[in-house]
């Protein structure tokens, strides 16, 4: 049978699959496409949400700010208010005070003024007698008073010395009575657990013995039934010698007449009828032993399937039994568990007692020997350092038995944990030996640790765990030291780590004999699917044998058409593999080809995006220590006379109350000229860090686009390697395809072959055929489609990382464009944007004035050109009378602002205004300010659009120095 047509047939299914998959890839292009849009789409919406929403944010703070200044006006207010009249209440309390001490100073004065008239009045003896009688009676009414006091404070503390001796007493019982119970729960459940230990040997046992009648009833039947059929195999062959007699006395019996003689024919024709009679006979015969052996071939079956249900109803039993194991296992284990933690209890309430009462006795001895106190204060602190030791000694004694005891528990419970799991693992791994070997001879279950082993030898260190596992702890008397126990828990812990040692020992070499895990069931399908399978080939395989020898064919063509057959295979499989590497390489290429356009397209949009954008040329103004930011702007402003650390201190004075002479009205001023000088300072530090910032950013971003050539470079040698791999795949195609054309010529050669085979075998080839081609298509369907996904990924975490990219260029150019369009410290209009730049970035072609000019305007021709500004400097005089004493206030305002409108002829205007930025405020003594008129209510010295609107009048004082105060 020839090969063409199907391979012709998958060659035209291979360019539509081709076409398909093409088809999808444009598709997902487009789709991709689409959804760039939108995301573009998007990507402008949220931006200009963010537009809005920072809007209203800043309109939010404007009102915040306003509100809080309002109420840091109330809050000082209420806090002046609030100090008047906690100083008034003071200066009455002292006033008070001191009438009482007055009084109290001339009654003592009237005393001694009396004393000293009598000294002078009476004799020297009665003087002296008198004053003896007094100073005796002190004396007698102050000691009387202080052995009182340490009377009452020795009964006191010998009542607290009772009740501590009662406590101890009352604890020392209780601690008793926990112990006793502790032990006595302790021995129920020993008792309880070696109840279930015996409970669970006797089941185990009974469980164990089951299984092994049982197991020798399936051997026994297993025998019965290889002999039965063995028997059986007999008689089919007797049948077949019989049959295959049968036909060739038939064969043999017509040629033996002889058609000369007649007596010969009669004698010929009686030895045919008797000959004839013989073989019915026979026949009979043996029809019904054949009746017999089908039979008992029945009957043998229907055992067989009775003896399979029986042995699946076993393993179900045992599976069963398996089960109600486990829930004894942990609850035995829980018990375990439970009793080791009351044991470890019950001796750390015996250690507790033991040292509780021997420190008892250490203090009764003790009690005797102290010295007798001196005092109130050293019998205090004697008995304080005595109970600081006692609860010291006491935390760090059980400190130690808490840390010993966890460690010999925890080394425990994982030691007994491996023990169990590696028992369980034993038991089921020998369970599952037992199944896969039925034939073997029993031999007598030998009880161990690790359950009913049939091999008694294989551990015999294991053999002694359980007398050392089983044996309850005793319960340690009174007179146990700390030495005994430390002693016993090594000792249990090196026992448990050589049976530990010894159960891996075990462990590994039942590993080695088992290979891995075993599941029996599992095992016994797979064998008689195996079998099942195998006896079907054997009988095909003979079923062809028997018609191939009846045609007088021989077996050499077949063994010359499988080796063509399988050469025929490994030539396809190399095709397909080839056009796999071919499809792959081609998506590659295309991949590179795209990522290169897309790289190439964001090169081309960052060169033009850094092309519009103005150069930023940062200069960093490094500020010496005890200077702030807003001391070098004035220095660098020319105004040299004011420095801000005194001028801070002196708005701190004018701005309490206590010390100066000035309104609410006018304090409230300058509290506010001083939280505007802190915010400005803060803001230009702000700034200076904001212009380092964005200087490494734009060497990052400088750095990136450096990259981005690169990879392009690298992209396009890859493509080369790509195109390169892609002529070699095609030639080995060419190759591949023309060996498998000689393959297929010397295959038609031997194609009448294929003429003898019969119409089932034909389409039993031809859905082999058949099935082989859907292989292989799904094969590249789904080889195409994780190809397909992994490039989809691929180029997500592109878009990802180059949306990433677009996010951090657009928030640096918001962060530029903010500094650009921020003139002062109160941010930018709504009628105008506003740029503001340092003091060395100011174009020399525009120079300082110090006269303001409201529509100044200047056309400035480029883009760099817009970071040229004006600086104004106003002097603004307040003053204000009050009790005959004046001030001078002068404040300096530096104005920045920048209204840029494009004009048509391609030029841009600057509009230059001023306000009020930041106070700067020199201090005079003369007379000063006769009001403020008005402070607006949008002052933000944050940077947004407001803007300070002050009415001051002039005064001939302006010009007067600051050094005169």
């Amino acid at each position: 049978m020839s090969k063409k047509p199907p391979s012709g047939r998958g060659k035209g299914e291979r360019p539509d699959a081709m076409a398909a998959l093409q088809a999808a890839n444009e598709e997902l292009r487009a789709k991709l496409t689409e959804i760039q849009i939108e995301l573009q789409q998007e990507k402008t919406k949220v931006s200009k949400l963010e537009r809005e929403k920072s809007q209203e944010v800043r309109h939010e703070q404007h009102k915040t700010t306003v509100v809080v200044t309002e109420l840091k006006a109330k809050l000082h207010e209420e806090k002046l208010r609030e100090l008047h009249g906690v100083r008034e209440t003071l200066l009455r309390q002292h006033e008070s005070e001191l009438v009482r001490v007055i009084k109290i100073k001339d009654g003592e004065i009237q005393r001694l003024q009396a004393l000293v008239s009598a000294l002078r009045d009476g004799s020297t003896d009665k003087v002296k007698s008198a004053l003896m009688a007094e100073a005796r009676e002190e004396c007698r009414r102050s000691f009387e008073g202080e052995r009182m006091r340490l009377q009452q404070e020795i009964s006191e503390l010998k009542m607290v010395k009772r009740q501590m001796e009662e406590a101890l007493n009352v604890a020392v019982q209780a601690d008793k009575v926990k112990a006793a119970e502790i032990r006595s729960v302790y021995h129920l459940h020993q008792e309880e657990i070696n109840r279930i230990k015996r409970e669970c040997e006797r089941e185990i046992r009974r469980l164990m013995d089951e299984i092994k009648l049982k197991e020798r009833a399936v051997c026994g039947l297993e025998r019965e039934l290889n002999a039965q059929a063995g028997h059986t195999w007999k008689l089919q062959q007797q049948k077949q010698a019989v049959d295959t007699q049968l036909a060739l006395l038939r064969d043999s019996s017509p040629r033996r007449e002889g058609p000369y003689s007649p007596t010969a024919g009669d004698a010929a024709e009686n030895t045919a009828n008797s000959m004839q009679q013989l073989d019915e006979k026979d026949a009979r015969r043996f029809q019904l032993k054949i009746a017999e052996l089908s039979a008992i071939i029945r009957k043998l079956e229907d055992r067989n399937a009775l003896l399979s249900e029986e042995r699946n109803e076993l393993l179900k039993r045992l599976r069963e039994a398996e089960s109600q194991y486990k829930p004894l296992l942990d609850k035995n284990r829980r018990l375990s568990r439970k009793n080791e933690e009351l044991a470890h209890a019950l001796r750390r309430m015996e250690n507790k007692l033991q040292f509780v009462t021997q420190e008892n006795i250490e203090m009764r001895e003790k009690a005797g020997t102290i010295r007798r106190p001196s005092s109130l204060n050293d019998l205090d602190q004697s008995q304080e350092e005595r109970e600081i030791e006692f609860l010291r000694l006491q935390v760090l004694e059980q400190q130690n038995i808490i840390d010993d005891l966890s460690k010999a528990l925890e080394t425990a419970g994982y030691v007994k944990t491996v023990i169990e799991r590696d028992m369980l693992l034993r038991y089921r791994r020998q369970d599952s030996l037992r199944r896969k070997k039925p034939f073997r001879t029993c031999r007598p279950v030998v009880e161990t640790f690790f359950g009913y082993d049939e091999e008694g030898s294989i551990d015999s260190d294991g053999s002694s765990i359980s007398y050392h596992t089983d044996r309850t702890p005793c319960t340690p008397d009174d007179d146990l030291e700390e030495g005994m126990l430390k002693e016993e828990t090594e000792l249990r812990f090196r026992q448990l780590t050589m049976e530990y040692q010894a159960l891996q020992r075990a462990y590994a070499l039942l590993q080695e004999q088992v290979g891995g895990t075993f599941d029996a069931e599992k095992e016994v399908k797979t064998r008689e699917q195996l079998q099942a399978e195998l006896i079907r080939y054997q009988t095909r395989i003979a079923d062809l044998e028997c018609v191939l020898s009846h045609q007088g064919q021989d077996m050499k063509w077949i063994e010359e058409k499988q080796a063509l057959y399988k050469r025929n295979q490994e030539l396809v499989e190399k095709i397909k593999n080839m056009e796999m590497e071919e499809t792959r390489l081609k998506n590659e290429i295309q991949d590179a080809k795209d990522q290169n356009e897309l790289l190439e397209f964001r090169i081309l949009e960052l060169e033009e995006r850094e092309r519009r954008s103005p150069a930023i040329n940062f200069q960093n103004i490094h500020f010496a220590e005890g200077l702030s930011p807003l001391q070098m702007y004035c220095e660098a402003e020319g105004v040299t006379d004011i420095v801000i650390t005194e001028l801070m201190k002196k708005l701190d004075i004018l701005g309490d109350n206590a010390v100066s002479n000035l309104t609410n009205e006018e304090q409230v001023v300058v509290i506010h000229a001083r939280t505007v000088l802190t915010l400005a300072e803060k803001w230009l530090e702000q700034i200076e860090v904001t212009k380092s910032a964005l200087q490494q950013k734009m060497l990052d971003i400088e750095n990136e686009k450096d990259l981005f050539s690169k990879q392009k470079g690298y992209l396009d040698e890859e493509l080369d390697y790509r195109k390169q791999s892609l002529d070699h795949a095609h030639k080995r195609i060419l190759e591949l395809e023309a060996m498998l054309f000689d393959a297929l010529q010397r295959e038609e050669t031997g194609g009448k072959v294929s003429e003898l085979l019969n119409e089932q075998d034909r389409d039993s080839l031809r859905e082999a055929v058949d099935q082989w081609k859907r292989q292989v298509l799904s094969e590249l369907r789904e080889r195409d489609a994780q190809i397909l996904r992994e490039r989809m990924e691929l180029l997500q975490h592109a878009q990802a990382r180059i949306k990433e990219l677009e996010e951090w260029i657009e928030a640096q150019k918001r962060q530029i464009k903010e500094l650009e369009e921020k003139p002062s410290f109160f941010g930018r209009s709504s009628s105008r944007k506003q740029e503001m730049v340092p003091c060395g970035s100011v174009d020399s072609g525009l120079k300082c004035s110090s006269v303001p000019e409201e529509g100044d305007t200047r056309v400035i021709r480029g883009p760099s050109d817009l970071f040229c500004a004006d600086m104004r400097l106003q002097t603004v005089q307040t003053s204000t009378l009050e009790h005959g004493h004046g001030i001078w206030c002068s404040l300096h305002l530096v104005v920045l602002e920048a209204a840029s409108l494009w004009k048509p002829d391609g030029t841009r205007g600057v509009a230059l205004k001023s306000f009020l930025p930041l106070f700067t405020l020199t201090l005079l003594r003369f007379p000063v300010v006769q009001g403020i008129q008005h402070m607006g209510q949008d002052s933000s010295p944050l940077g947004t659009s407001s803007s300070l609107q002050m009415d001051f009048p002039r005064s001939p004082h302006a010009q007067m120095r600051p050094d005169t105060l």
